[in-house]
């Protein structure tokens, strides 16, 4: 199998986003992976993207974000990190998806780890590995991530109305 690497390294402008998604469609296009993969992996991302944007990298345009892909032989890695100080995240929540409104604070390392197969914190807390699994995934698996991300698709829209 031919090992695909890839590196972009952002401005923190909530403009770069695009190119993070950008990049999430061209790997699932170039790895045939259906929508509903598509789908998750963006929301994983881009949620990661948007805590280092906003909490790391304190929306200070002169600092970047560095987003790295890494094609392995199970699946899929991406790595996005910040030039912040970084966190404690030995101390995070666990929040448990109950049906209920989820907006509260941790909310986009939920739907991290609730979309993604692997998610890994790297010290000191401003770097972030997320890991999908691709050779492996099955039917039931698609089933319930696009349970769960419809789900929190209903409970914001509820929240927003």
């Amino acid at each position: 199998m031919r090992q695909e690497q890839k590196t972009l390294r952002l401005k923190s402008t909530p403009e770069s986003i695009h190119e993070v998604e950008r990049l999430i469609e061209e790997i699932c296009d170039s790895n045939n992976l259906n929508h509903s993969y598509l789908g998750c992996i963006t929301v994983a991302l881009t949620e990661a993207f948007t805590n280092a944007l906003e909490h790391g990298n304190k929306r200070n345009p002169e600092k970047f974000i560095t987003v790295n892909f890494e094609k392995t032989s199970t699946g899929l890695m991406f790595g996005i990190k910040d030039e912040g100080e970084g966190f404690n995240f030995h101390n995070i929540p666990e929040i448990k998806d109950d049906g209920q409104e989820k907006v509260f604070p941790g909310r986009g390392i939920f739907l991290i780890k609730t979309l993604s197969d692997d998610v890994k914190f790297v010290e000191p807390g401003n770097e972030i590995e997320i890991g999908f699994k691709i050779s492996s995934i099955n039917y039931e698996t698609a089933v319930d991530r696009i349970k769960k991300l419809k789900d929190y698709s209903e409970s914001t829209n509820k929240v927003v109305k």
